[in-house]
């Protein structure tokens, strides 16, 4: 049996995460001690790891219930259905390729990442130069956050923001 920092450690995930789908009603411990500790055992991992793999195809909370409890196959194909669907929409390419272009940019600049240059100013003139406009960069911090939430963390600290405003940006990213 695990405790919730345990669970979140064997996961490689924060414990904040485990609350958050407890929360949402996803993940339940097997059980809470008298001192009030959650205890999760074999099913509840395999549960998690069921929860992080329909996060990682960008499936939303709201739709994830089903999938885990296999309340209905229709259902359960609609929903894998509609993601598909979602993820092969022109737009989203077209996001990820700005994206990518982005990325791309900044590599063919490696001096300013090896002198520490790149400011947050430098970085979201690199996006818009890249084609993103400010939805597009939300939705990059949104996936950054989502996906490499120590990694983003990181990579807003190498901007030299503040700590205030990193916690504003990361807050929203979770919305």
């Amino acid at each position: 049996m695990l405790t919730v920092t345990q669970m979140a450690k064997h996961h490689n995930i924060s414990r904040t995460t485990i609350l958050y789908y407890e929360r949402a009603g996803l993940l339940l411990p097997a059980y809470r001690s008298d001192n009030g500790y959650r205890w999760y055992g074999d099913k509840e991992s395999k549960r998690l790891e069921a929860i992080m793999a329909y996060q990682s195809f960008g499936i939303p909370i709201t739709d994830i219930m089903p999938l885990l409890d296999h309340q209905d196959d229709m259902t359960q194909e609609s929903i894998l259905r509609n993601q598909f669907n979602a993820l092969d929409k022109k737009n989203e390419i077209q996001r990820l390729r700005q994206q990518q272009n982005a990325i791309v940019m900044l590599l063919k600049q490696p001096t300013l990442l090896e002198q520490n240059m790149v400011t947050k100013a430098r970085w979201v003139e690199i996006m818009k130069a890249a084609g993103l406009n400010e939805q597009d960069m939300q939705n990059w911090h949104k996936q950054f956050e989502k996906m490499e939430p120590d990694a983003h963390q990181e990579f807003l600290e190498s901007l030299s923001i503040d700590a205030e405003e990193i916690s504003e940006i990361r807050a929203w990213s979770k919305a």
